[in-house]
């Protein structure tokens, strides 16, 4: 009786810590999406921080199928892309084990790494083709620059935050897509030495559409920006150039982070 009482408590004693431990997970998880790029680096214990090759590929089929595919993904070479990238690689150590989650997370001055869902379908929705030269504004952490690596080879991305352009760049460099070309500086002006552009995806909002991002995109070219007040809801624009004249149409209601300024 005394051990079948003993066994019972602490079979009770282990089912609470197992609670307490995915609390604290949950807690971590909603932080990082809420309050993304305002939290100091956040600690998890060794053994789930660590991410094996293996458990990484899993991961990363798991999230091709439940969140790209099922809602609506289909391009081959997008979803191969998706599946190629490492995301974990590009956020914080501590964060890996999330980095497959439906959200964003924070990679440091107040900037995030967007929702794989988002990524895929800004991806796709621009019909790159191999040869297109292909322009990004908010490099981050260099995850959607080397998603579009392995579409084309002439990508060009620009991150205003020093810290986050440098180390994007040597970042993507380590992982063989030293083609992609890493500029720091105001996105606003865009990359006019590298211009025209078949294609310039926007990863930050913008209160309105840049014009000198107009100029430099190609005839026929298209464009992905999200728009409207910062902090708040805004709306994925698509942008197009058809003989000389520009045409936008509302896709979704996103929410991104400012459109940063030099000042």
């Amino acid at each position: 009786m005394l051990r079948a009482i003993r066994y019972s408590m602490t079979e009770r004693i282990c089912t609470i810590r197992r609670s307490s431990v995915a609390l604290r997970l949950l807690i971590v998880l909603l932080a990082c999406i809420f309050f993304a790029g305002n939290l100091p680096a956040v600690w998890l214990p060794p053994a789930i921080a660590a991410e094996r090759p293996l458990d990484s590929q899993l991961k990363r089929r798991k999230m091709v199928a439940s969140q790209l595919k099922s809602r609506g993904i289909s391009n081959p070479l997008v979803l191969r892309a998706m599946a190629t990238v490492p995301r974990h690689l590009f956020v914080s150590s501590h964060l890996r084990q999330l980095a497959y989650i439906d959200g964003p997370l924070p990679i440091g001055h107040g900037q995030t790494i967007s929702q794989p869902y988002i990524v895929a379908y800004m991806t796709e929705i621009l019909h790159i083709k191999q040869q297109d030269k292909v322009l990004e504004i908010g490099t981050g952490s260099g995850y959607q620059a080397a998603v579009l690596a392995e579409l084309t080879e002439r990508v060009y991305t620009m991150e205003i935050v020093p810290e986050l352009a440098d180390t994007a760049a040597e970042r993507l460099k380590e992982m063989g897509c030293g083609s992609v070309n890493v500029r720091q500086g105001d996105g606003y002006h865009g990359w006019p030495k590298a211009a025209p552009f078949d294609a310039i995806m926007v990863t930050a909002a913008a209160e309105f559409i840049p014009p000198p991002l107009l100029k430099q995109l190609k005839e026929g070219g298209r464009m992905i920006i999200p728009v409207g007040s910062p902090f708040n809801v805004q709306h994925l624009m698509m942008v197009e150039k058809k003989e000389g004249k520009i045409t936008t149409r509302s896709l979704m209601l996103v929410r991104f982070v400012p459109f940063r300024r030099s000042q």
